[in-house]
């Protein structure tokens, strides 16, 4: 099974309405939504990466991650911040919004959604590949252990940028377990290779080449990853990890970080730290009201 690499351009983007992109994520896996941020926010997100890994937290409070820090941390590799939204209010004006949710919960069959955590990630020239893996490898601590991300660029992509990369049809193959290195791992497609070899597929790579504000939203077992920074431009992006409006903890698994927010003896997730962004029964957090 040869490594796939199609052109430098993916399918062209999808349309509205909701029914013919539910159609193309059933299909592929991932779905493509242009101008889901406008200019402004674009801008806005932008202006807070500096501050963000510099550790000027507008809120005070410091995200549940951070994993990489200047001074200590190699400049080859990808930066990332993960649940920025307790720290900074643009970027909880996005990964928080509604509609977001909505488009989340419509895509999974779910009758809402709730944020499970979000991503800010940085990858300047020269920064190393992050490894191919399902999002649902890592939620075990969750019922259900089901995931739909949204990631959302705020700068134009290229192939050589080390765009994001979906794995066609890749949601429909078993969930395999955690990839051995996530950050710059050598060889980003090793535990790909392992889990198509299991499915008996072919690894079909889509780069996803778009203009700033473009959103894909992919299924939690789409194998993903991305490739090493080898063009003149940096890369910026947010991401949404949504869950069911109905999940809960898990009585037994727990996650080192997120587990922090279960209460004794209670499976039910509170909505101050998990806070629901869309409900088909009209609610939403009321905290997230402006």
């Amino acid at each position: 099974m040869p490594d796939q690499r199609p052109d430098q351009r993916p399918d062209q983007p999808d349309q509205q309405p909701d029914q013919l992109q539910k159609a193309r994520f059933e299909q592929d896996g991932f779905v493509i939504v242009p101008d889901f941020l406008d200019a402004r926010l674009v801008a806005a997100a932008r202006s807070r990466f500096e501050k963000l890994f510099a550790g000027e937290f507008e809120t005070g409070i410091q995200p549940d991650e951070w994993n990489w820090r200047e001074g200590r941390d190699s400049d080859l590799l990808t930066r990332q911040i993960c649940n920025a939204w307790k720290s900074d209010q643009t970027i909880a004006s996005i990964v928080l919004g509604s509609e977001l949710g909505r488009i989340c919960a419509g895509l999974r069959g779910w009758p809402g959604a709730r944020i499970n955590q979000d991503n800010v990630i940085w990858k300047p020239p020269g920064t190393k590949a992050l490894g191919f893996h399902q999002d649902e490898s890592y939620q075990n601590w969750i019922v259900p252990s089901e995931m739909i991300t949204c990631w959302i660029t705020l700068d134009d992509t290229a192939v050589e940028q080390g765009t994001i990369e979906y794995v066609r049809g890749s949601h429909r193959w078993h969930l395999a377990g955690p990839i051995q290195q996530f950050h710059a791992p050598d060889d980003p497609l090793h535990d790909l290779r392992a889990a198509a070899s299991v499915a008996d597929a072919r690894i079909d790579i889509v780069p996803i080449v778009v203009k700033a504000g473009t959103a894909v939203f992919h299924h939690g077992r789409t194998w993903h990853g991305s490739r090493p920074n080898t063009g003149s431009g940096v890369r910026r992006s947010v991401v949404a990890h949504c869950m069911s409006s109905d999940a809960t903890f898990h009585p037994i698994n727990t996650s080192p970080v997120y587990s922090r927010y279960k209460r004794a003896d209670d499976c039910q997730m509170d909505e101050s730290f998990f806070p629901i962004l869309w409900h088909n029964s009209g609610h939403r957090t009321p905290s997230l009201s402006g």
